[in-house]
């Protein structure tokens, strides 16, 4: 079988999805993404606190529509990934690893020689994904989450942005 006759979400979506900095008026499309996306979501004022204080928004789109966001602080050395999420129909096309990776490059160049984040032990598909970069856990938070049945834990993960090699991609 050839590429052409391949399913075309597989192929075209790469040439489709453009990434960029966020801008105030993407946050009610950020909104709407976190809102179908978590129990427990950020405001949309969380967002637009997020770019007047400077950390590193991107946004991936589609057609004109927010399919992804990624929130980043930068500091004392330090790359913490703050949120990262993927329109439901948008997972599994390499759209979530493309933007971490264009997160972590930014942070890179930015000096940062650490990189950290939170995720919830249930988000195995997020885990995943960043254990094939080469995250790997250093902690837990309990209670860390809001969860539906009281409160669920963190697993605190980091990845050495130093590396000679740099970020190394390994199959999930």
């Amino acid at each position: 079988m050839s590429a052409a006759s391949a399913d075309p979400r597989e192929h075209s979506h790469r040439h489709l999805v453009k990434f960029r900095a966020m801008v105030p008026h993407d946050v009610p499309g950020v909104g709407a993404v976190e809102r179908d996306s978590y129990a427990f979501p950020w405001s949309e004022g969380i967002f637009r606190d997020c770019l007047r204080v400077g950390y590193l928004c991107r946004v991936a789109e589609m057609e004109g529509g927010i399919v992804a966001y990624g929130v980043v602080a930068l500091g004392a050395g330090e790359a913490h990934i703050l949120n990262l999420c993927v329109r439901g129909d948008m997972r599994g096309r390499s759209v979530g690893r493309q933007m971490l990776m264009l997160l972590l490059e930014r942070a890179r160049q930015a000096g940062m020689t650490d990189a950290f984040l939170e995720v919830r032990p249930s988000n195995t598909l997020a885990i995943a994904l960043y254990q094939s970069v080469g995250f790997v856990q250093v902690g837990l938070r309990k209670g860390y989450y809001q969860a539906v049945e009281g409160r669920e834990d963190a697993l605190v993960l980091r990845l050495d942005l130093t590396a000679e090699s740099g970020v190394v991609e390994r199959p999930c």
